[in-house]
């Protein structure tokens, strides 16, 4: 049997979150390959609907990477995410899907070896949690490589 390879999407803040995934790659950093990133001008312009969607969608996980707090470009975007991941893991929970399934981490855009790290730690925490329960026909409908933008 083929061992479960979690798809995943990172909502990642363009002045942090994705530059620390560029210089992850230009650091030619090892990390998984199932992660869907998706740019988005600020962690605070993730919406709940956005997580929720990603979720119903069929990933088995979900991540929003923010900046560190009191660093944030638009300074109170970061603290806008933290509360909506919040709200949503809480809904997840009455909603009988995995908690764990969203994460929420902070990196400055100088964090390439962190962010491949989260990459890698979000995988192993998915795959011992198994595959969504959502997912349709063993796929996620996330087959499409390359990145995504919000809001822009």
């Amino acid at each position: 049997m083929e061992e479960f390879l979690p798809k995943i999407i990172a909502f990642c803040c363009q002045y942090c979150a994705y530059a620390a995934g560029d210089l992850a790659g230009s650091m030619r950093l090892q990390y998984a390959s199932n992660i869907r990133v998706v740019l988005v001008p600020c962690s605070g312009r993730v919406d709940a609907i956005h997580l929720l969607r990603a979720i119903e969608d069929g990933a088995d996980g979900v991540y929003v990477a923010r900046c560190l707090e009191g660093g944030c470009h638009f300074v109170k975007g970061n603290f806008i995410a933290k509360k909506r991941v919040r709200f949503v893991k809480k809904l997840l929970t009455k909603l009988g899907i995995e908690e764990e399934r969203l994460q929420m981490f902070n990196l400055s855009s100088a964090d390439g070896p962190r962010f491949a790290e989260i990459a890698n730690e979000m995988t192993e925490r998915i795959k011992a949690v198994g595959p969504s329960p959502l997912r349709r026909d063993g796929k996620a409908g996330l087959e499409k490589s390359g990145h995504y933008e919000i809001g822009q």
